[in-house]
């Protein structure tokens, strides 16, 4: 059964390049003006806006003006990416991302939401749009690709600050071969549950007992695409004090701290989206069915239990810019009670399950900001909407917690949710969610410190984390530890005197626990060679480098290069080979790998190495290069242009500290994209104290000082201080205005 009967394409309309903004109106400039006079941004000598309000919805209009003077293209791209309207600016193919959106952020029902949001809410996102539409007002030269106009329910499509909200974990391809017409039949295969190896993040948080001031510590690490994020500090009168990165386009600072309490997010391996096999009755059924199906809508209905029920449908609307101007797509999408359909699996439509609670997302992000100890940071997880997080917290009180999955629902056992349910059977609806206290967390743990690295949850806090029999599979998907968790379980233990110095040492730790585990067998089946052997004498050399080695990145180190190429050619050799659910492709080389996988790997690598840089020989830093010429989304290097090297790696060998890097077309040098975006670590006591770094730098505009000013720091670990406190911002002040001056 396919729907494209309920597809169709309308006519091409008219449309301009680019989108055009309205003249505001007598009432819109005077409250942007009095608005404006209730703000003052103040930049320090690194570019970073430090926005103070009379009132929290001023300070919010300033952080969205200042958001958009650093980088109005990311901010606008954010927003038309969630409204399900990128086909507006990047053509038809982006038709299916934007209907993806679509099945989740209907603009009528955001706009329901938004009318009964509580009253501060709505002057909040009120202020978000006034922000936004004075800055275009006060600059006329930039051009919006798609929203000329913001509006006050926007940022109901964009709760969420992750680097990938959950409804991009429905399948592209799928979702086109249901809704486009073509019939495909979807496998039903179980849930990929690895998280990608480059993404995610970090966080760390150490109580007073184990640290030199007897002051907690955070350490703030997310692994995102560069510059997803921007630095800022917002202040109002109203008690927001609050410092950290903030998501383009969003009002609520995503990862950070105020005077008294600070909070990290990791990417959870909870299982929390739900697939679920639908029973569909079509119009054209006989009998008894038919009458059913016509009292469901004249379309379809679904079965539930012992009946059925109409299967629910929403127009939407997809434009897209051709060469002849702009032309539309019509769906209908529709839906169950468990969610919308999203592709066919052997007969059966297939309907998807997540958390879909949008105003309370947005509440508890912007009141965790208020959250000056551990209980009000609790109160504020109670509304359950940070799905796709773990969370890292640390405060002034010397309270230091590790919380799992804010948004896990509680299911029936007897279950295999890893893979898609019987939608008919009433015993896989979810019952509620977690509580906080029913969800594997450590929470001031004696051992005095607690971590987290897109890792399970069994080693957050050492010997005294949470026991993985004493929970239901669900609410952790990984099956083994990561080398990430693993390289922090060696860095953090038995430590008394860490201080803020010491903690981005351990952030930046230079082992690679992976090539640790992987390279003694490497060695191994070297080794096992005959001397007649070929190999034997063209891989001395390298087998000689490789063993004497320390398993330590630097950007002088010839090692890491040959290791880190020979590790991506032995991946790709055994990634296709069956290995089970339960076992990683380390876990694999190490464990199943033959000597000849291993060696021919090691002689790929060597041949790569001197066929892209002149000879195996080449050092790390020569290859592993940041490097920022334009703005782009999607970046642009040139092995010609100046670059930085960086020592650290991907994250995926376990380093703390993640550089995804690899060549683009036309260049040799690998150039990172993703990994280490921002990093703070904050000392917590009767004031603040905290150094942090932003890749790259503040702004998106190629001619500010701004744009590149933070690359050489961040390529070595150079935390710079941050000015929490006016008196910190003496004499580091490039300037002080009104939105709009």
């Amino acid at each position: 059964m396919t729907f494209n009967k309920l597809v169709f394409v309308c006519a091409a309309l008219a449309s301009s390049a680019v989108a055009q903004t309205p003249s505001p109106s007598r009432n819109d400039l005077a409250r942007w003006s009095r608005e404006a006079q209730n703000v003052m941004i103040t930049r320090d000598d690194w570019g970073i806006p430090h926005i103070s309000g009379k009132t929290d919805a001023d300070a919010v209009f300033g952080l969205l003006y200042a958001q958009a003077e650093d980088d109005f293209n990311r901010v606008e791209t954010n927003y038309f990416n969630a409204l399900g309207r990128a086909a507006e600016s990047e053509g038809e193919a982006a038709i299916y991302r934007d209907l993806r959106y679509r099945l989740i952020n209907n603009p009528d029902s955001l706009k329901a939401i938004y009318a009964r949001a509580p009253r501060w809410l709505q002057s909040v996102m009120n202020a978000w749009a006034d922000g936004l539409n004075y800055y275009l007002y006060k600059h006329p030269e930039v051009k919006p690709k798609v929203i000329a106009h913001f509006e006050p329910w926007m940022p109901l499509a964009f709760s969420d600050g992750s680097i990938g909200p959950d409804i991009e974990s429905v399948n592209l391809t799928q979702l086109a071969a249901f809704y486009g017409g073509e019939r495909r039949e979807a496998g039903g295969g179980r849930r990929e549950v690895a998280r990608p190896p480059d993404k995610g993040s970090n966080g760390v948080a150490v109580a007073p007992f184990n640290t030199a001031s007897h002051h907690a510590l955070l350490l703030i690490n997310p692994h995102t695409s560069f510059f997803f994020r921007a630095e800022v500090q917002v202040t109002s009168q109203q008690g927001l004090n609050v410092y950290g990165a903030v998501t383009w386009g969003q009002f609520f600072v995503y990862q950070g701290f105020n005077d008294r309490a600070g909070w990290m997010h990791t990417s959870t391996g909870a299982d929390n989206i739900d697939e679920y096999l639908e029973t569909v009755i079509p119009r054209e059924a006989g009998g008894e069915r038919r009458e059913a199906a016509k009292r469901g809508g004249d379309h379809f209905t679904y079965r539930y239990g012992d009946t059925d029920r109409p299967v629910t449908e929403d127009k939407t609307v997809i434009r897209y810019r051709t060469a002849q101007g702009m032309q539309q797509k019509n769906f209908t999408i529709l839906h169950t009670n468990h969610g919308p359909i999203v592709r066919e699996q052997n007969g059966k439509w297939v309907s998807v399950r997540l958390m879909q609670r949008p105003l309370d997302a947005l509440i508890q992000s912007f009141t965790r900001m208020k959250a000056r100890n551990l209980k009000s940071f609790r109160q504020a997880m109670e509304l359950h909407t940070n799905s796709s997080n773990n969370t890292l917290f640390a405060d002034a009180d010397g309270d230091i917690a590790y919380f799992h999955s804010n948004f896990i629902p509680r299911r029936d056992t007897s279950f295999d949710w890893t893979h898609p349910v019987d939608g008919s059977d009433r015993r896989t609806e979810w019952h509620g969610v977690l509580s906080i206290d029913q969800s594997p967390n450590a929470i001031n743990p004696p051992n005095g410190w607690v971590y987290n690295s897109n890792n399970w949850p069994w080693s957050a806090a050492g010997p005294n984390s949470p026991k993985r029999e004493n929970f239901p599979r669900y609410v952790e998907l990984s099956t083994e530890e990561s080398p990430r968790g693993r390289h922090a379980l060696k860095v953090l233990p038995d430590k008394k005197d860490f201080t803020i110095a010491s903690l981005i040492s351990a952030a930046y730790d230079s082992w690679l626990p992976s090539f640790a585990r992987m390279i003694p067998g490497l060695l191994q089946s070297y080794d096992r060679l005959p001397s007649t052997d070929p190999l034997k004498s063209s891989l001395a050399g390298q087998i000689d480098t490789l063993r004497g080695w320390d398993y330590r990145w630097s950007t002088n180190s010839i090692p890491t290069s040959l290791a880190v190429f020979w590790g991506e050619d032995v991946f790709n050799r055994v990634g296709a080979k069956p290995r089970g659910a339960a076992m990683s492709p380390e876990t694999y080389v190490i464990e199943r790998a033959t000597d000849a996988e291993r060696l021919q790997s090691l002689a790929a690598a060597t041949t790569r190495l001197e066929q892209d840089f002149g000879r195996w020989q080449t050092p790390w830093g020569e290859i592993n290069r940041f490097q920022r010429i334009t703005d782009d989304i999607a970046p642009k290097f040139n092995d010609a242009a100046p670059s930085i090297p960086v020592p650290f790696t991907s994250s995926r060998w376990g380093s703390l500290a993640s550089f995804a890097a690899r060549p683009y077309p036309g260049t040799k040098k690998w150039y990172g994209t993703s990994g280490n975006s921002f990093v703070a670590v904050v000392e917590f006591g009767d004031s603040v104290r905290a150094r942090a770094i932003t890749a790259g730098g503040e702004s998106g505009n190629p001619s500010s000082p701004h744009f590149n000013d933070e690359a050489l720091r961040y390529s070595t670990g150079n935390l710079r201080d941050v000015y929490f406190y006016p008196s910190q911002l003496k004499g580091h002040t490039e300037r002080v205005y009104h939105p709009g001056v």
